[in-house]
């Protein structure tokens, strides 16, 4: 079977200053980008008339401005359980993580979606890089911003990655206590398959040295240019493609699933993002995880390995493993009728009480 790796597979606006409301990290007097925010509804699925949607921006630790669709019930009081929600790997806000944050919502909770930085409607430069600092980072920044506000509960914080950013979530959980649960659904550990490949296949120092020279060659291709892109999701689609292959056209490329700014619908990551994961461990200290953590996957993912490893890491009678019968793994980014919501608010209501 030939290699088909997901790194290189993978209306009107107003300009709106982000200010400085909500984040504490900007009151050492750094001056947030002004990011340019969609104002129509250009998400792949419906507005639900049951919650209350905003625009919103934070800053992160390395200063850059986050955008994030935020999600409320209508009619609520008091001070609310969140939820920072982000990915898949690849994707945007508008996608898989709004479908995620708006149904959360109605079910009770204050929600965001974001995207991720150099990505989408966030600011950073250069645009379409990835970093398991920098993105693990990004759920951190979503935590400050949610604590700041008033009609949130410092106590009662979630987070929710999806695809390779359930391997974010994870390791922002390792990291910040503040996270009181975490679910990680169809998850992909990156670090990992950029590494090894898929099935660890090219788990051998001769593999990652090919890789390493290739993309730091590209690098001084890239040296004073627009970073060369990598590709989304191959198209037109190889007639051997593998299913989980098919699976992705299917979602990113059609209707169902497209969006113009999600990266694995146009023109992919930028070459070289790939090379801060060769020599990063996202669930290195997956064990020491205190808090809650839901493991979700479908039972014929191509990627159900990773989330059973994270699962293996993790200690303590409040980590739960859902496998979704006969599920795959595109099935986990916008089926609700397959997505089990209700054991995923069960599972927050537990632990965000």
């Amino acid at each position: 079977m030939k290699r088909f790796f997901l790194f290189s597979t993978i209306a009107m606006s107003l300009a709106i200053a982000t200010g400085c409301c909500h984040t504490h990290a900007c009151k050492d007097g750094c001056q947030p980008q002004k990011l340019t925010l969609t104002t129509e509804w250009d998400k792949i699925f419906p507005q639900s008339d049951k919650v209350e949607h905003s625009k919103v921006t934070f800053v992160n630790r390395f200063g850059i401005t986050l955008a994030a669709d935020l999600y409320k019930p209508k009619n609520a009081s008091g001070r609310l359980a969140a939820i920072a929600v982000s990915g898949p790997f690849g994707a945007v806000k508008e996608q898989s993580s709004g479908l995620y944050a708006q149904e959360l919502a109605e079910r009770g909770f204050l929600t965001i979606a974001f995207d991720p930085s150099f990505t989408g409607e966030s600011g950073g430069m250069p645009r379409y890089v990835a970093s398991p600092d920098i993105n693990t980072e990004d759920f951190q920044a979503a935590v400050d911003y949610l604590i700041s506000r008033e009609d949130v509960d410092a106590e009662r914080i979630g987070i929710l990655g999806i695809c390779g950013w359930g391997g974010m979530a994870i390791n922002a959980a390792a990291i910040d206590t503040r996270v009181k649960a975490t679910v990680a659904s169809t998850m992909y550990d990156m670090t990992r398959v950029i590494a090894n490949g898929y099935n660890d296949v090219d788990d051998n120092a001769e593999a990652r040295q090919k890789m390493r020279r290739a993309l730091n060659a590209q690098r001084n291709i890239d040296y004073g240019k627009v970073p060369e892109r990598a590709g989304g999701v191959v198209d037109p689609l190889p007639a051997d493609a593998p299913q989980f292959i098919k699976d992705y056209y299917a979602h990113y490329k059609m209707p169902r699933g497209y969006h113009p700014r999600s990266l694995n619908s146009t023109d992919g990551w930028n070459k070289t993002s790939a090379l801060s994961f060769l020599n990063a461990k996202l669930l290195a200290y997956a064990g020491e995880i205190e808090s809650a953590v839901m493991v979700l996957h479908g039972e014929k993912a191509h990627s159900r390995y990773f989330g059973e490893t994270a699962f293996k890491k993790l200690n303590g009678d409040n980590k739960e493993l859902v496998i979704v019968p006969g599920a795959s793994h595109c099935d986990l980014y916008d089926q609700k009728d397959i997505i089990p919501f209700d054991r995923i608010v069960a599972f927050y209501a537990k632990y965000l009480k």
